[in-house]
C-alpha cells in the first residue's frame, strides 16, 4: 500500500475542517514524536554517555598522577636508601656494629646475650639483619647512649623492639631486651 492508496481509503474529503484539523495535529504529534525519539533523544544520551566517559577518564587522570607521584617519592628514597648502603664500612655485619657500639657505650661487659638472625625477603635482594640482644643491670644513661647510638648510626639500623624492666630500684639498675634490624645486601 502507497501513501496515495491510504489516502483514498481513509477518504479525508469527507472529513470536516475540524477533523482534518485534527487528523493534522496528531500527524504533527506523530512526527514529532518519531524525531524526538529517533533523532533527537539519541543524540541527549550520547553526550550525557560522553560526559560521564569524560568525567570517569578525568578521575582516571587524577588516580594515575596520585600514583605517579608516590611512585616517585618511593623512587626517589629507595635511591637513597641505596645510597646509605653503598656508603655502609665494607664487611659491615649488625652483630660485630653492636658489639662495638656496646664497648662505646661501657656497656659491653653487661651484654647477657646477643642472638643474630637473618631472614630473606620475599621479591628483593635484600635480607632483614637481626640481632636480639639483653643487657642487664645498667643505668638509664648507659642504655639510652646505647640507643641513641644505634638509632643515630648512619648504617641504617633501627630498635623495632624494647622491653625495660627495673632491676633494683634502690641503685635504679634496669633490664632491657631489644631487638636491633637492618637491611643488609
Amino acid at each position: 500500500m502507497t501513501f496515495e492508496s491510504i489516502l483514498k481509503h481513509a477518504n479525508l474529503s469527507k472529513l470536516s475542517r475540524r477533523e482534518k484539523i485534527i487528523v493534522a495535529g496528531g500527524s504533527g504529534l506523530l512526527v514529532l514524536f518519531l524525531l524526538i525519539q529517533l533523532v533527537i533523544a539519541p543524540v541527549f544520551e550520547r553526550n550525557a554517555r560522553m560526559k560521564r566517559a569524560v568525567q570517569s577518564k578525568s578521575q582516571i587522570l587524577v588516580d594515575m598522577q596520585r600514583l605517579k607521584s608516590e611512585y616517585d617519592s618511593l623512587s626517589s628514597r629507595a635511591k637513597q636508601s641505596e645510597a646509605r648502603f653503598t656508603r655502609r664500612d665494607k664487611g659491615f655485619t649488625l652483630f660485630s656494629f653492636l658489639d662495638q657500639l656496646a664497648g662505646q657505650a661501657r656497656v659491653k661487659e653487661r651484654v647477657s646475650y646477643m642472638r643474630p638472625t637473618k631472614t630473606e625477603q620475599k621479591n628483593s635482594p635484600l635480607k632483614l639483619s637481626r640481632v636480639e640482644m639483653k643487657l642487664e643491670a645498667v643505668t638509664l644513661e648507659q642504655l639510652t647512649a646505647f640507643l641513641h647510638g644505634v638509632e643515630t648510626s648512619k648504617n641504617m639500623i633501627s630498635v623495632s623492639k624494647l622491653s625495660i624492666t627495673r632491676r633494683d630500684q634502690k641503685e635504679g639498675l634496669l633490664d632491657a631486651i631489644l631487638q636491633v634490624d637492618t637491611l643488609e645486601p
